[in-house]
């Protein structure tokens, strides 16, 4: 009961579709809507506030090494970031507070650059943080991603490549957090589970499709009554990726040579004898739950928000407004998407010239294309843009961040290539799907 309890209730919050106020959406969605109609107009000095504490933090932590943060193992891990993040964090205060205050120059706050990040997409992101982050444990504490692991233990490897533990990291992307799949992925490997190709596969193919994040996206888009639709063809799509992308360079040529400083354990992917899958994944999943006390997640729930929260904000604000800055009064992703136009309008996509514009700035950030995108009068390609965010997967204000943070095998170079690769795979994929479903 404690692995089925909590673990239906995640899904019913994550996963149940529901309609409400003539859309449909999940629960998690209502709850942060309700969230935001509350506060208003007050949260983007919070969130301001908010990004204002990640800076202090840091300052306290490695300016002057405070040793309540340095002792403690979450703070230091919050706040102790590297020289590259720390002033990323500073540039988002620095927007923040000039886009709060309509300081400076136009271009800064307009409400197209940074008006539209801290008063529009920021304020969504701290509501949608507030409960992923206090209901994420319910799916990935309590034992459900073993038992699905463990089902899933015959499909891995010969479709992936990856050993059978392996799915248990990829559904905790699939299902919860793409940067909760890139920590689980780099823990195995360090701990000596992953070959270091198996580790790069597993940390740059599966973190993708995070339901909180595919809210965001597809409420950005006005088109959060096909949440449905929208998020099969996420799956599909990243499906199709996730078949290619293990047998080709770069990571069909990474190493099966484990972690130099583990000891090599392997994976154990067997099923003993004279029990089935099912009853064996009970076992591990009630283990798993019995493990786990309410009060030590509800600690972790609250440990993930502030996480996001103080992690995710003052990066989306910084890199999120230069990118939007640069999208808006620059003609360079213009170019960078210049030879996108012929294969959209192959394809059939409506608004080729201004789609082909969010089809590269996504690598900067995930929420950049819906950002741009918002914008174009055509559904089907306002649709083609949320599902090709969410796929390419390589964002470097998150995920492609940590990937390069961990110690994972993967170099920029690598993050650059897989995300045109996923780009060029997942493209197709979508739009086939998108004429059949308009």
């Amino acid at each position: 009961m404690r692995f089925i309890i909590p673990s239906l209730i995640g899904i019913f919050l994550f996963m149940i579709p529901i309609s409400y106020d003539g859309s449909v959406t999940i629960p998690v969605a209502i709850l942060a809507g309700m969230v935001e109609d509350l506060l208003g107009p007050a949260l983007p000095a919070i969130v301001t506030i908010l990004i204002g504490l990640a800076v202090v933090g840091t300052l306290l932590a490695k300016v002057a090494a405070v040793s309540w943060i340095t002792n403690n193992t979450f703070l230091d891990n919050l706040f102790s970031v590297t020289p590259i993040w720390f002033i990323v964090r500073i540039i988002g205060f620095i927007l923040a507070v000039i886009t709060l205050f309509q300081w400076g120059p136009e271009w800064i706050w307009h409400e197209y650059t940074g008006g539209l990040m801290l008063f529009d997409l920021l304020p969504l992101l701290f509501t949608v943080f507030l409960f992923a982050g206090l209901f994420l444990p319910l799916l990935l504490n309590f034992g459900l991603l073993e038992f699905v692991g463990t089902l899933l233990n015959k499909i891995m490897r010969p479709l992936f490549t990856l050993p059978g533990r392996s799915s248990i990291d990829s559904l905790a992307s699939w299902m919860g957090d793409g940067t909760i799949g890139v920590l689980l992925t780099n823990q195995q490997y360090e701990q000596g589970y992953y070959t270091k190709r198996e580790a790069a596969v597993i940390g740059t193919t599966f973190s993708v499709v995070s339901i909180t994040f595919s809210i965001v996206i597809i409420e950005l888009m006005e088109l959060g009554h096909m949440i449905i639709p929208y998020y099969l063809t996420i799956v599909a799509a990243g499906l199709v990726a996730a078949l290619i992308m293990p047998r080709i360079p770069p990571l069909s040529r990474k190493s099966d040579d484990y972690y130099e400083k583990a000891e090599r354990k392997g994976s154990n992917d067997q099923i003993p004898e004279n029990t089935s899958a099912v009853s064996h994944g009970l076992r591990q999943a009630a283990a798993k739950a019995q493990e786990n006390k309410f009060r030590t997640v509800a600690t972790g729930g609250v440990k993930n928000v502030l996480d996001m929260w103080l992690g995710v904000l003052p990066i989306v604000m910084a890199l999120g407004t230069i990118a939007v800055i640069i999208a808006e009064f620059t003609p360079f992703f213009v170019w960078l998407g210049t030879p996108f136009i012929p294969l959209l309008e192959l394809m059939q996509v409506p608004y080729a010239a201004e789609a082909s514009q969010t089809m590269l700035i996504g690598f900067a950030d995930m929420f950049l294309p819906a950002v741009i995108g918002a914008d174009i009068a055509s559904e089907f390609t306002r649709f083609v843009i949320a599902c090709l965010s969410v796929t390419q997967l390589i964002y470097m204000s998150e995920v492609g961040g940590l990937l390069l943070a961990s110690k994972l095998p993967v170099r920029f170079i690598d993050l650059v290539i897989i995300f045109i690769q996923r780009t060029i795979i997942t493209l197709p994929v979508i739009v086939v799907i998108a004429h059949f479903i308009f």
